[in-house]
C-alpha cells in the first residue's frame, strides 16, 4: 500500500512547528487497544505502513485494525551538492505531523495479549516514544 494522496490543492508545504498538544484524534473510536504518541514528530508514510505491516502479520487474520493518521504533507529535498537558491526543491516523500496525544493505529476483536504484543512491534517502527491504551 503506498500512502500518499490522490491530488493536493498545493505541491508544496511549508514545514511549520510542532507545537501543543493533539486535539483531535486522540480517543478510542473504532477498536479495543490502541497505540497513542507522547512526543511530536513528523511519521513518514513508510513508517505507517511498516507499522500496519508488523500488526497484520502478527495477529493473523485475527481482529481489525484501523490506521488513525494519514501522510498529507509533502516534504521536498534538495539535490546532493546543489548551491545554495534555486527555489525550494521536489516533494521526495510524505508525512503525517503527529502531535503528543494523537492516536496512531487502533485494533479490536483479539485478547489483550495478543493486541499489546502486536501494537508493541509496531510501536517499535515509529521513530517516537508511544504508550498502549485500553479503551
Amino acid at each position: 500500500m503506498n500512502y500518499n494522496p490522490k491530488r493536493t490543492r498545493f505541491r508544496k508545504q511549508h514545514r511549520g512547528r510542532m507545537k501543543g498538544i493533539s486535539y483531535r484524534g486522540n480517543h478510542i473510536c473504532f477498536g479495543r487497544y490502541a497505540l497513542q504518541a507522547l512526543e511530536p514528530a513528523w511519521i513518514t508514510s513508510r513508517q505507517i505502513e511498516a507499522g500496519r505491516r508488523a500488526m497484520t502479520r502478527y495477529a493473523r487474520r485475527g481482529g481489525k485494525i484501523w490506521v488513525r493518521i494519514f501522510p498529507d504533507k509533502p516534504v521536498t529535498v534538495r539535490p546532493t551538492e546543489t548551491r545554495m537558491g534555486s527555489g525550494k526543491g521536489s516533494p521526495e516523500y510524505w508525512v503525517s505531523v503527529v502531535k503528543p496525544g494523537r492516536i496512531l493505529y487502533e485494533m479490536g476483536g483479539v485478547s489483550e495479549t495478543v493486541a499489546r504484543a502486536a501494537i508493541s512491534i509496531a510501536a517499535c517502527k515509529m521513530p517516537i516514544r508511544t504508550q498502549f491504551i485500553i479503551a
